[in-house]
Parts: structure tokens; C-alpha cells; sequence
């Protein structure tokens, strides 16, 4: 089973995704949201043995985080570098769609 996403209040600010160092992945998305449940095994899969943070945020009009980062579709996955965004991918239905957001090399 896979983490939930993290609530509005749970959520971090955008402020303080720009402060985290190395890779991160952020996921926006919804547990109710039909894309986002199929894209779990093929993150789950991408994800497994990788040594980097992964944070579920749950998206949706008016959520900041999501705004800060023009999300439009569910799920949405941010590469980030040092708080900065290198890459992304929407609606992964593969685990090689993940696979290749996580080998973009840093800015």
C-alpha cells in the first residue's frame, strides 16, 4: 500500500520545498482520482531501491503548492533538484515514464 497524499494542512509551503537539498519527487494528485490510483504501481515500481524522498501532496483548487507549480493534471510528478524543478511527467501509466523523469540530469 502506498502513503496517502498529504492534506492541505499537512502540505509544505512552497517556501519550504525551495530550502529541500538533493532530488525530490513530488507527486500531486488526489486518492479519490482514478489516474492517480492506476499510477501507483508504476511509481511504486520506478521508485524501488531508489534512494530519494518522495512526497505526496493532495491537489486541488486553491491548494498553493499545487498553484506554485502550475500543476493542471492528476498526478503530476516534479523532479526537483535543490528545490528547483528539472523535469516532470503527467499521468505516468508506465514505470518507464518515471524511470526516465528520475535519470534527468541536474540543471
Amino acid at each position: 500500500m502506498t502513503a496517502p497524499y498529504l492534506s492541505a494542512i499537512e502540505a509544505p509551503l512552497a517556501a519550504d520545498v525551495q530550502a529541500w537539498p538533493g532530488r525530490v519527487l513530488l507527486e500531486f494528485g488526489t486518492d479519490w482520482c482514478g489516474h492517480c490510483r492506476a499510477a501507483q504501481a508504476p511509481i511504486a515500481q520506478a521508485l524501488a531501491g531508489q534512494a530519494l524522498r518522495h512526497v505526496k501532496v493532495e491537489d486541488g483548487p486553491g491548494r498553493p503548492l499545487g498553484r506554485h507549480f502550475r500543476v493542471k493534471l492528476w498526478p503530476t510528478l516534479i523532479l526537483l533538484q535543490d528545490g528547483q524543478e528539472i523535469a516532470r511527467t503527467v499521468r505516468p501509466t508506465q514505470a518507464e515514464a518515471v524511470q526516465t523523469l528520475l535519470q534527468t540530469p541536474s540543471a
